[in-house]
């Protein structure tokens, strides 16, 4: 993978003229797989913003405002987003963040997104049925590979 081409927080990326499409790697971190760095791989060939970090420290409120504002500067900055729900125990997560992000997302017609939801994500059916009133005919994957491969579509028109 090109160094200049994977960004991961807190590292800032700047457009140069030239640069391939990029895409932020938006789902579960906390108490989740590490399911970014399949994706990474996949998309090695384009920008891909991953704010997934080594050694991030939950507890420390300024380590979070600049986790926050990292992301919501290269969500914003990203060609299309990709959203991925892993499984996850719903004693320990649901993944709030990205929820929140998928639906300010999926409410912002012109943002490109492709979503897919894990079969062991416990809020699976709330995804779909959400995403059907807001983006009728988005399809929602239920495989890594298939919503990465959807995220390629989307930058493809």
């Amino acid at each position: 993978m090109t160094v200049s081409h994977y960004v991961e927080a807190p590292r800032r990326y700047s457009p140069e003229p030239g640069d391939p499409p990029s895409v932020f790697l938006a789902g579960g971190i906390s108490d989740c797989p590490d399911w970014q760095r399949e994706a990474a791989g996949a998309l090695r060939d384009l920008v891909v913003f991953n704010p997934r970090r080594a050694g991030f420290d939950l507890s420390d409120p300024a380590a979070s405002e600049a986790q926050i504002a990292w992301e919501f500067h290269h969500l914003r900055l990203a060609d299309v987003t990709l959203f991925w729900f892993p499984a996850s125990d719903p004693a320990v997560t649901t993944q709030p963040i990205t929820l929140y992000e998928l639906g300010a997302a999926a409410a912002t017609p012109d943002r490109l997104i492709a979503v897919g939801v894990d079969p062991g994500y416990p809020r699976a059916t709330d995804v779909r049925c959400q995403l059907a009133l807001v983006r009728p005919g988005l399809s929602v994957h239920d495989a890594l590979p298939a919503t990465v491969a959807a995220a390629r579509a989307a930058l493809n028109g």
